[in-house]
């Protein structure tokens, strides 16, 4: 059984910074690597870019969400330095564990080469659930920020009906919004209608969407195309949280002149303390699972 005592939590943004913060707080020796900005870190967290003797020295190295934007260099918006993914595996020891937001193919190859053992807690349910409670609690409160009526009363749409939707149904239903839910499985629209949405299948958008003051996409794929967009309501607010590719063609609802927002990386923006402590609790799942043993 190995011991845990050191973390090396390198790039990111202030998820990744509240995640050095909350781990320290517990003990643990924490290298805090590439932020530079002035934000707010823990004192006990030693921040350093020097990336050879604190790679070396952490038996858990934790990459940020995303992980890398360029298939080149690791995610460092809080540094100005760019910091090449090359450059913090070659210094990962067999020994340790390495923790990733997104693991791109050279990645894992670069882990396999080296015998480093990896794991991409973006892929784990309990993170994926956690955190779309950010990120529809963020998308929500963009809806109260630019509307200039309330959620209460409001005529809600929700396309898709993963985690985030979900989450979405929950918040808005508690705020009094009049929900709908556009799905495509049957066995969703199924729970949709079981938790008091109305509940359309996603062929028939065109025939709803004059209906909705709020429309927020979730489904990564061009749903929201122009023939879409052009029977919604001037004044309906849409707010993308899909992942890239996204769901709306932004350049034809400009044109249409309807606002929409694309809400990337919520989590991160709105809530980073919450963000970084469900980063947290996925690592020390895994680690449990293993059964390592943590040693404060």
């Amino acid at each position: 059984m190995k011991t845990i005592r050191s973390f090396a939590v390198v790039g990111g943004d202030l998820r990744q910074a509240s995640l050095a913060s909350s781990l320290a707080s517990e003990g643990y020796h924490v290298y805090g690597m590439f932020f530079d900005r002035d934000i707010d870190m823990s004192d006990r967290v030693i921040r350093t870019n020097d990336i050879s003797p604190a790679i070396a020295d952490s038996e858990i190295v934790v990459l940020p969400l995303l992980s890398t934007l360029d298939n080149l260099t690791i995610n460092t918006p809080l540094s100005d330095r760019k910091v090449y993914i090359k450059e913090i595996f070659e210094h990962i020891q067999p020994k340790s564990l390495l923790f990733s937001g997104g693991l791109t193919p050279q990645m894992e190859d670069f882990c396999q080469v080296r015998g480093i053992e990896y794991f991409d807690y973006l892929k784990r349910e309990e993170f994926a659930v956690m955190n779309a409670v950010p990120t529809a609690e963020g998308a929500v409160g963009i809806a109260m920020q630019e509307l200039p009526t309330t959620i209460y009363g409001s005529n809600c749409l929700i396309t898709g009906y993963g985690r985030i939707s979900k989450a979405l149904v929950k918040i808005l239903s508690g705020l009094g919004a009049n929900i709908t839910v556009a799905a495509r499985k049957y066995g969703d629209l199924a729970w949709i209608k079981v938790f008091g949405c109305e509940a359309i299948h996603i062929s028939q958008l065109k025939h709803h969407a004059h209906k909705f003051d709020i429309l927020f996409n979730t489904v990564p794929a061009m749903i929201l195309d122009e023939y879409i967009l052009s029977r919604l309501k001037r004044e309906c607010l849409v707010i993308d949280l899909a992942s890239k590719p996204g769901g709306v063609d932004f350049e034809k609802a400009k044109n249409l002149s309807i606002k929409t927002i694309w809400a990337l990386s919520l989590p991160g923006k709105t809530a980073p303390i919450t963000s970084g402590e469900i980063i947290k609790d996925t690592i020390m799942n895994v680690i449990e699972e293993r059964g390592e043993l943590i040693i404060e």
